[in-house]
């Protein structure tokens, strides 16, 4: 049985399009394992074309490199397979300056929950002449997955919408004084439920959306630990687990929590778009004479979550995405918008300061220099965090994880992981409980801070050899 290579991503979100593979090439000798190399050509399939930015965005991909005929005892015996892949088209994606300094993701596991921790980071990874490429030597028969980020598949998605649904219906569970509810705010494009999980009998008023940008699927596994900490889903004891920060804040808040802005997108391998091609995170209001947005037939997506938004109010907004070039968690804030004065700026730096002393992967130095004026700031209210915060006069934030290593705490092998994501998602619980107390202060409340609490303007760093 000759060594063959499959190249497929007909998986839930992948992406990718074989060019071409090239002849093998079979080394043997007396004293060692014979082995077999080759190159892989591939392109990266874009999104479909965004009507308002007129472009095709691109940069996620995922596929399945599925290996066989090794170890065949059939007189050509290959012990392992050394295979080149390159992407051919890296240099045309939506931000190839992000290139430098990735390193891809792989797993020869599944793409279930159980085998999270068993994605590692190719280390030969390099972008050169226009190509991303890396080298992986398959040892085995079976497959391995390769991936900008890992997948977060719909699969995963109805599991975890299932997951919380389940609990609120345990007997004794400590949930039902906290009134949690799952409710359809509407349906995408293709059809799929929008839906939105919320929970807790405060006064305050949290939204939480994840992935409007569907290849960042480090948001939903960023979601995945939220919510697993909200419904007690952490420890053996499931619903009757809730920490005492958890019924402190469920106490203070009722929060509305948005998984998955983009299923779409999310489905179809995307990177930045919706089926229809409407990038999510600029169709929040209508900035463009000749652009409406958001609308039930481009956007429902925006437009189901901001009419239940307009019903509920908002005292506090996070919107959750993931960044290709900086490798940094980072947050962005609404600076220059009309609303934005003391009193947000202090609320931001304060609420970034709690996060900072709950998870060491957060940093103030580092992220999105703002706006240069409040003339480009008007151009960019049809941003989640814009709009909302501006909308509802309340503290809004969008925060950034890295699709590369965190270079706050450094872990090569692994990279900023899913586990990574989920325990950042797990602490926003602490971030809100140390914010809680002041988004709807009068006064001068931030007169009680600290010089640490407080707002600093970020700056965008030099990324030559911070990793």
């Amino acid at each position: 049985m000759p060594v063959n290579i499959s190249i497929t991503a007909s998986h839930d979100g992948g992406n990718i399009e074989l060019q071409s593979q090239s002849k093998m090439i079979l080394s043997q000798s007396s004293n060692t394992p014979r082995t077999a190399e080759c190159t892989i050509s591939l392109k990266i399939r874009p999104d479909v074309f965004t009507e308002l930015e007129k472009v095709s965005h691109m940069q996620y991909f995922s596929f399945r490199s599925f290996v066989s005929g090794l170890h065949s005892n059939n007189g050509d015996d290959f012990d392992s397979i050394t295979v080149r892949y390159e992407i051919l088209n890296a240099h045309a994606v939506s931000f190839p300056y992000a290139w430098p300094g990735t390193t891809i993701c792989y797993t020869s596991a599944s793409l279930e929950p159980t085998d999270d921790a068993l994605w590692k980071r190719n280390l030969t990874t390099g972008y050169v002449d226009g190509k991303l490429t890396w080298t992986h030597t398959h040892i085995s028969n079976g497959s391995t997955f390769f991936s900008y980020y890992p997948p977060y598949t719909y699969n995963r998605h109805l599991k975890l919408i299932s997951d919380c649904a389940s609990q609120m219906f345990v007997h004794g569970s400590p949930l039902a004084e906290y009134n949690p509810s799952v409710e359809s705010l509407g349906k995408t494009v293709e059809g799929r439920e929008i839906e939105c999980i919320s929970i807790g009998s405060g006064r305050l008023v949290a939204w939480i959306i994840h992935r409007q940008h569907p290849g960042e699927t480090m948001a939903e596994f960023f979601a995945e630990g939220l919510l697993h900490r909200l419904f007690g889903l952490d420890g053996p004891e499931r619903a009757n687990a809730l920490d005492e920060v958890t019924q402190c804040i469920l106490t203070q808040y009722r929060l509305y929590i948005v998984p998955c802005m983009c299923l779409d997108g999310s489905v179809l391998g995307h990177i930045r778009t919706n089926a229809v091609g409407a990038n999510l995170n600029r169709e929040w209001a209508t900035v463009h004479d000749d652009y409406e947005a958001p609308t039930l037939s481009r956007s429902p997506e925006v437009y189901s979550v901001l009419k239940k938004m307009d019903s509920t109010g908002c005292d506090f907004f996070l919107d959750v995405h993931g960044d290709e070039s900086i490798p940094y968690v980072f947050f962005a804030g609404p600076v220059k918008t009309p609303k934005w004065g003391e009193r947000m700026m202090n609320l931001h730096g304060y609420f970034v300061s709690c996060y900072q002393r709950a998870n060491s992967d957060v940093q103030k130095e580092f992220g999105y220099p703002p706006p240069d004026s409040q003339v480009k700031t008007v151009k960019l209210m049809n941003k989640a965090t814009n709009q909302v915060s501006n909308r509802f006069d309340c503290l809004g934030l969008t925060l950034e994880m890295p699709y590369k290593d965190c270079a706050t705490n450094p872990d090569p092998d692994n990279g900023f992981s899913p586990q990574r994501a989920k325990n950042l998602g797990r602490n926003l619980v602490d971030a809100l409980n140390g914010v809680s107390s002041f988004l709807r202060a009068d006064g001068e409340f931030w007169s009680v801070f600290s010089v640490e609490d407080s707002f600093v303007l970020p700056k965008e760093p030099v990324l030559d050899n911070i990793l």
